[in-house]
């Protein structure tokens, strides 16, 4: 790697962005990825935890090779070249009785959703946020298309986060949505900008930001907007191959 782009990284949203929603990358990604790590340093930023990741692209072990961080979510579980440095609790930060109250009201509100599948894992505790999901977690790739395209109609992930941001307005939470199924559910300031944090005291000067979910609401929007970065909103992953060619020729 070059002195000049010692200081600069590629600073990549995962699902939608280098690979299909909660898919593997294509082999096309993981080459051009790999040559790409020859001209700048490579991370990339998400609500899911480093096993989630490390499976969509090709093990941890070539997650690591590839990428000099990996900001598990959101970056509150940050690793630099395979090792931890930094990690933040949620249930530390909310305590456990307004962890209890919220938990519970949300699996009432989704118990009570007309969805046309329900399967399991609707809430899923993760160290730095909480991941609500009205299909569940457990849904296979079918159910996870056909809940996509019903909630895209009729909206049922954007008027959960209406009634959460009004019934828990004094917890101070964010609510964002997230690849195709999820809510992302973290403290204020916990979001994908957290991770600009860990990379400004890493010395990094220059961070190019890709996301496929830039606006208002979308979980990669703070991250686009933020001062520290140069955004770029790309709508797949072969715009994100194309974007890159053109920045880093």
């Amino acid at each position: 790697m070059t002195d000049s782009l010692e200081s600069t990284i590629c600073l990549f949203d995962v699902d939608g962005t280098l690979t299909p929603s909660r898919n593997p990358a294509t082999q096309e990604m993981l080459q051009y990825l790999n040559e790409l790590k020859g001209k700048v340093a490579l991370a990339w930023v998400s609500g899911s935890d480093l096993v989630k990741i490390s499976d969509q692209l090709d093990g941890r072990e070539n997650t690591i090779s590839l990428f000099k961080y990996c900001f598990a979510e959101n970056g509150l579980v940050a690793f630099k070249e395979g090792n931890l440095i930094s990690k933040q609790d949620i249930v530390k930060h909310m305590g456990d009785k307004n962890v209890k109250e919220f938990v519970n009201f949300c699996l009432k509100y989704i118990a009570d959703i007309d969805i046309p599948k329900k399967r399991g894992t609707f809430i899923e505790l993760r160290t730095g946020l909480i991941n609500l999901c009205p299909v569940g977690r457990n849904c296979s790739q079918e159910e996870r298309e056909e809940f996509s395209d019903f909630d895209m109609e009729h909206k049922v992930r954007e008027k959960f986060v209406e009634v959460l941001k009004k019934e828990f307005a004094h917890m101070k939470l964010r609510f964002v949505i997230g690849g195709q199924i999820s809510i992302d559910v973290f403290p204020e300031g916990w979001d994908k900008t957290f991770c600009l944090n860990i990379l400004e005291k890493e010395g990094v000067k220059t961070i190019h930001f890709f996301g496929d979910r830039a606006y208002p609401g979308g979980n990669d929007y703070e991250a686009y907007m933020d001062d520290r970065t140069i955004g770029h909103k790309v709508k797949n992953p072969d715009e994100t191959i194309q974007l890159l060619k053109q920045l880093f020729p």
